[in-house]
């Protein structure tokens, strides 16, 4: 563990979840502090800086958001006060108290529109009011002065908590055949690897200067489709009895599957400019790092675990 970490007074937020639980096990052996809900409530903005004086965090990890993306559409407020009022709250007390803070946030600030990967610097044009929050978030962090690092990352899987391969294996059990979209591209991301990679950059923290925004997510892309028979074919050869077979998995465009909140087509994110700040030759690809999390909730399955 390098020694800019150990020196650190570190607080995790939104533990309970997916990014935040692989949080708390990667930053395992460095001194930190996991807050859930009960202890820090971004819902609850006004009591956020009397938590953070008590405590008197060096960095700050906010993986903690509102996330309910359909139902944000008709619950804006509360996902602007989650996903900015808070954020702002705590970057300001970043700044003024010299602390470092991390946030995460999304492929939803675009609108999809792009036939390309998205740069740090394409301009944002979310769609939703989730993308929108979080694009606010991330103009409250950028306008506190607070020394930063913004994570924009998609398609997120972790081993805890509700996410797209935990819900295919369940219907899997359950139906013969299942109908997913097919023209919405992305980079399945594992929590894991979002996890470590912000290891890996608070680690080089003390030999280089970072503050900035940057794009996390998994080496190549997908559609929902080929993901969802990727999961299912993969189960099954983990041993896993299923209904489901890859092939009543049907393909069906965006058009057919209306949701409240619309979706970019295009979710990929350009991670060249992280790669070049670690030197590394690029992220691994999406099918070694989700590969774990579908092995681990199959076995959950047919032990009967609950996961």
């Amino acid at each position: 563990m390098a020694e800019f970490l150990q020196n650190q007074k570190t607080i995790i937020t939104g533990i309970s979840g997916q990014l935040g639980s692989a949080l708390l096990i990667a930053f395992g052996q460095a001194p930190c502090t996991g807050l859930d809900r009960s202890q820090l409530n971004l819902d609850d903005p006004g009591s956020i800086e009397a938590v953070l004086d008590a405590l008197k965090p060096s960095l700050i990890i906010n993986p903690a958001a509102y996330t309910a993306v359909d139902k944000a559409e008709s619950d804006p407020e509360q996902a602007f006060r989650v996903n900015a009022e808070s954020v702002g709250i705590m970057a300001r007390w970043c700044a003024r108290n010299h602390a470092l803070f991390v946030h995460y946030s999304t492929d939803y600030v675009f609108d999809g529109k792009k036939p390309t990967p998205y740069v740090e610097t394409d301009d944002p044009c979310p769609l939703s009011v989730y993308g929108k929050s979080k694009y606010a978030g991330e103009q409250a962090i950028i306008a506190s002065s607070c020394r930063h690092l913004i994570f924009r990352t998609s398609w997120v899987a972790g081993m805890r908590g509700n996410n797209f391969i935990r819900t295919i294996l369940r219907l899997a059990q359950d139906r013969d055949s299942l109908r997913v979209v097919n023209d919405q591209v992305g980079s399945p991301t594992a929590a894991e690897l979002i996890a470590r990679t912000t290891l890996q950059v608070l680690e080089k923290a003390n030999e280089h200067e970072v503050s900035g925004l940057f794009h996390l997510t998994a080496s190549n892309s997908t559609t929902w489709f080929d993901y969802a028979q990727y999961i299912v074919q993969r189960a099954r050869q983990l041993g896993l009895a299923t209904q489901l077979g890859p092939e009543g998995i049907n393909p069906i465009p965006s058009t057919e599957y209306p949701v409240p909140a619309p979706r970019p087509m295009n979710s990929c994110l350009n991670t060249r400019k992280l790669c070049q700040w670690l030197d590394i030759s690029g992220l691994p690809v999406w099918q070694q790092d989700i590969d774990p999390i579908i092995d681990h909730l199959t076995y959950m399955l047919m032990q009967g675990t609950p996961s």
